[in-house]
């Protein structure tokens, strides 16, 4: 069953599974959260004016009721991490596909805006759980020769699943003639725009079951003969399995189970390498990112384009968004981690400043000149492609590959509930800010993507191409 032995380290950099194709399903089955994260996230876009409407709300309640599942998303991601150390990678995917398709039906029902809120938390909680277990799944699971690449699968999951709420969405105001109130089958569109959320949710649940457990996480509870049983499935049976048993046995007796206290420090509070991770994800968010897939429909809308074209636009944004992820997966084996970190980071200041020159131009009536409006349009679609094919990507990637293995599943949650935060900063603050200035608005954003230069060039490192125990 196994071949001799290659030197402890290289192995997992060497190893090429006979069977990619099922080492492919088997990313993409766990990749099904990250469809569910981008699908939950979106959706949203097309019934923030309907809710507006329906409960006669101004901007700061509307924006907290828009914002308040990334609450449910913190805790979820905070979680997630040690609750998998505990039941199992699968098991938690299964949680969060119940919780994904209780959100849907009760987002899609709601008796009043608190009763909207309630539902949109539990979708939230489900939202983090997914954005800790995939990419620590596909980690676990992948072979470090094509872990970039699978890695980022997460994030293509995450943008298809964008793109398809758009979709739908944009389709289902069609049948209601353009009405995000009007009715269907009884109920009006935005409520079946965040109730179609099931099938999905559904599917997720389903295929989690047809997926190996971790073999890493088999290794913890003592499950060896199956942990190499799902080593050869996902690395070949040409590896020697005695010896990458060994060498994650190895890395694990060298640790203990993850817990909070694992991840501070003297001085700072965290330990270095984890402020770095909260430092990444909280750059992804900072620069605006979600404004983009939360509020694009109504920010059109309030410089005067019609609803249906703004649904279109919408949906514009996130076709770009998976051409932007596409690229990154093809480059984050060959270029490297920081590399297309710096070029993102770059791309999206640029576009960014012009989106702010743009706006600034909107007149007493609420609309854009033609050319401010072109230029708005334009840089809008170019700062989510830079983003995608940078920081949507190798954060995740990053954040699935950078800690030791005695802190990985703690860190990451730390680091992914940091996001969350920050992410809900973001997302609760933009409607206010945009009724102060939304030209200035976007001139703090371009801000944080400067920033977020001089932070990778001085403290992130490259992880391409090394084994998992080799982090740290």
């Amino acid at each position: 069953m196994t071949s001799t032995a290659q030197p402890m380290g290289s192995e997992g950099r060497k190893a090429h599974p006979e069977h990619l194709g099922h080492v492919i399903f088997i990313t993409a089955a766990a990749a099904m959260g990250g469809f569910l994260f981008g699908y939950d996230s979106s959706v949203i876009n097309g019934a923030v004016e309907a809710i507006r409407s329906r409960y006669d709300v101004g901007s700061a309640l509307l924006a907290q009721v828009i914002a308040i599942a990334l609450i449910g998303c913190a805790i979820g991601a905070a979680t997630a991490g040690r609750i998998a150390d505990r039941i199992g990678r699968i098991r938690v995917m299964q949680i969060a596909s119940v919780l994904f398709t209780v959100s849907a039906v009760g987002s899609a029902l709601p008796f009043a805006l608190w009763d909207l809120a309630f539902w949109r938390i539990i979708g939230g909680f489900a939202i983090g759980m997914a954005s800790v277990i995939g990419p620590a799944y596909i980690a676990e699971v992948s072979p470090s020769a094509y872990r970039g690449r699978l890695g980022s699968f997460q994030q293509a999951a995450i943008v298809v699943g964008i793109a398809v709420s758009q979709l739908v969405n944009w389709g289902i105001l069609n049948l209601a003639d353009g009405d995000q109130r009007g009715k269907i089958a009884g109920l009006e569109a935005w409520q079946w725009m965040l109730g179609v959320m099931v099938v999905p949710a559904v599917l997720y649940g389903l295929l989690s079951f047809a997926i190996p457990e971790s073999p890493r996480y088999l290794i913890s509870v003592g499950k060896v003969s199956r942990a190499k049983e799902v080593l050869a499935e996902v690395e070949g049976h040409t590896v020697n399995l005695d010896t990458r048993v060994t060498e994650i046995e190895e890395a694990m007796r060298r640790e203990h189970k993850s817990s909070f206290k694992d991840l501070l420090g003297s001085k700072m509070g965290f330990l270095p390498i984890v402020w770095v991770g909260i430092g990444l994800s909280v750059f992804q968010q900072l620069v605006g990112i979600n404004v983009a897939f939360y509020y694009s429909s109504a920010l059109w809308q309030s410089v005067g384009i019609d609803p249906s074209a703004s649904f279109f636009y919408s949906f514009t944004t996130s076709i770009i968004n998976i051409i932007g992820t596409v690229i990154a997966m093809v480059f984050v084996d060959k270029i490297g981690r920081r590399p297309l970190a710096l070029i993102g980071s770059a791309g999206m200041a640029i576009s960014l400043a012009l989106e702010a020159w743009a706006f600034s131009a909107k007149t007493a009536a609420g609309t854009l000149p033609p050319t401010e409006g072109t230029v708005a349009l334009i840089a809008a679609h170019v700062f989510v492609l830079f983003f995608a094919l940078s920081w949507g990507v190798v954060v995740w990637v990053f954040l699935g590959e950078m800690f030791p293995n005695k802190i990985r599943a703690a860190a990451l949650g730390v680091a992914a509930c940091a996001q969350w935060i920050a992410n809900w900063a973001i997302t609760a603050s933009f409607p206010s800010l945009s009724d102060w200035n939304l030209s200035g608005t976007y001139v703090i954003y371009a801000v944080f993507a400067l920033l977020s230069i001089p932070f990778v060039l001085k403290f992130v490192k490259e992880t391409k191409g090394k084994a998992l125990e080799e982090m740290g």
